[in-house]
């Protein structure tokens, strides 16, 4: 009977918390449902106020709308109307309710008038189509949309996120508390784009062997140039405005550097835009000079092939290596040898400086983990992450905070590094035993899948945002077998829904998000 006494005492208690935190959540959406319904309102009034403005100036005096005389109502009907004569009179939403006063205005306003309201028109069917394809993807993707929203709410997870001041601008303009505005960020950018469009390939029967995988691909400095490295023994550097603007025969390397070994990875300097590092097959770290095409600084100390290297972003002279030797080594330009070591007692595929510190480093092992090292003290790691059931391939830092890795659990994770916490797991490409990339950019993930496709993620949700299929050109449809190819290397733009994407095949694509 105590027993019993104990065990409905403590579900009791455990479903009066669930009770409280679901009276808690239903408390905040009816808060936010009123602050949303009330910002809308204003929109409409403020739409009100500017075809006012727009019959007026069109020469038709309005007899039924009323206008206000407070300041604030002109100075949004004054700014309403700059931003109407800007896009010449057309409005860019709401065309249901604005192509209400379109269709009730007299013949007298003429042909301009009649042109400008089909206009509205057919904007009007855009608009509604793609507010319907938008309330799709909210519910399919409903359950991490809920999660994400009651998280925000909740304050349990704390974005990390430099936007303090643009947050603080929306809660002072829209009465926003940060919780619901970070949410609406995310519904907006997650419901902006559906697709990844191709806007330019190189086909590798152009360019390449049909046996040549690209191993890493990677923008330059100012995203004006960026590289491929692969079993070819070649770093091969592209203008990016020829292969997106020009036609294909144009499609060449403007820089051709011929190497010793396989090429693992590569790494633009930060602040010197003709320096490039990469790893190779035999141990070897390399920084080249892409003008002169000549090696500026070789490291030979690891013992075999080194998988990753990647340059620290606040002091240029410093570059990181992991190798399947189970070492980190830290190089520095103005040395012949390795400035610091660290052994690892695991084959190391993957290494970051992270973005904000040149003394903080994060390491993908073998050995499912990723270790995170302050290089102060590398006696032991500030933390270990672990939840990866395999081989951690990848490690990318979307913040200084923010930490993205791939394993060849066929899983993405992303994790706190200032708190030490797991934060998502994401599901939905397919790998298991190759290094198909992974590449971040702000709110979006990047990583290929062994199924020859490429797939995008948002940060906030676990499932997949959109994904690409890769074709195989001039290859038998009956021989064509999704499991023989798969994608190699991604690499986003900076600031930019435009993605890099390469293949087993050397088929490189240059992809953009799209609605």
């Amino acid at each position: 009977m105590q027993n019993l006494l104990d065990f409905l005492q403590c579900l009791r208690k455990k479903k009066i918390d669930e009770l409280n935190e679901v009276q808690s959540d239903v408390h905040y959406i009816k808060e936010d449902i009123s602050l949303v319904e009330k910002h809308r309102i204003d929109l409409y009034r403020a739409k009100d106020r500017y075809m006012a403005k727009m019959r007026m100036h069109a020469g038709e005096v309005p007899g039924s709308i009323s206008w206000s005389s407070s300041s604030i109502d002109k100075d949004n009907s004054d700014q309403l109307y700059a931003y109407g004569k800007a896009h010449q009179g057309v409005p860019v939403s709401n065309m249901q309710y604005i192509n209400e006063y379109g269709q009730s205005q007299a013949s007298s306003l003429g042909t301009q008038r009649k042109e400008a309201s089909s206009g509205l028109s057919s904007q009007h069917t855009g608009q509604s189509s793609l507010a319907v394809m938008k309330k799709k993807r909210v519910q399919s993707q409903f359950n991490d949309l809920q999660q994400c929203y009651l998280q925000k709410r909740r304050h349990l997870v704390n974005p990390v996120q430099n936007n303090d001041k643009r947050d603080s601008d929306v809660v002072q303009r829209e009465g926003y508390s940060s919780g619901l505005s970070d949410f609406q960020s995310v519904l907006s950018t997650f419901t902006q784009y559906s697709r990844l469009r191709v806007i330019a390939e190189l086909r590798h029967g152009e360019l390449f062997h049909s046996a040549n995988i690209v191993s890493s691909i990677e923008f330059d400095r100012d995203d004006e140039m960026f590289a491929t490295a692969g079993v070819s023994r070649r770093i091969k550097v592209f203008n990016f405005s020829t292969i997106v603007n020009e036609p294909p025969e144009a499609h060449c390397p403007v820089v051709e550097i011929s190497t010793r070994s396989k090429l693992s990875c590569l790494s633009w300097n930060k602040h010197t835009k003709n320096h490039i590092a990469s790893s190779d097959y035999e141990g070897t770290v390399f920084v080249w000079d892409v003008n002169t095409r000549q090696s500026v600084m070789e490291y030979e100390e690891h013992e075999k092939r080194v998988w990753s290297v990647d340059y620290s972003r606040q002091e240029p002279s410093m570059l990181v290596s992991g190798s399947d030797d189970c070492k980190v080594k830290i190089w520095s330009t103005r040395k012949e040898s390795s400035a610091m070591n660290i052994d690892m007692k695991a084959n190391i595929c993957c290494v970051k400086f992270n973005p904000g510190s040149s003394t903080h480093i994060a390491v993908g092992s073998v050995d499912h983990h990723i270790h995170y090292y302050d290089l102060r003290n590398t006696s032991h790691p500030l933390h270990i992450f672990s939840g990866h059931q395999k081989t951690v391939s990848y490690v990318k830092f979307l913040s200084n905070d923010e930490l993205a890795s791939a394993s060849t659990d066929s899983t993405l994770r992303l994790w706190d590094v200032k708190r030490y916490l797991p934060v998502r797991t994401f599901r939905g490409h397919t790998n298991e035993k190759n290094f198909v990339g992974l590449s971040v950019n702000n709110d979006f993930l990047a990583c290929g899948s062994e199924t020859n496709e490429v797939y995008g993620y948002h940060k906030a949700i676990s499932k997949p945002l959109t994904w690409h299929r890769f074709g195989t050109p001039n290859v038998d449809d009956s021989d064509d077998d999704s499991g023989s190819y798969f994608i190699s290397a991604v690499c986003w733009k900076s600031d930019s829904p435009t993605m890099l994407a390469a293949n087993s095949l050397g088929t490189i694509k240059v992809l953009v998000l799209a609605p």
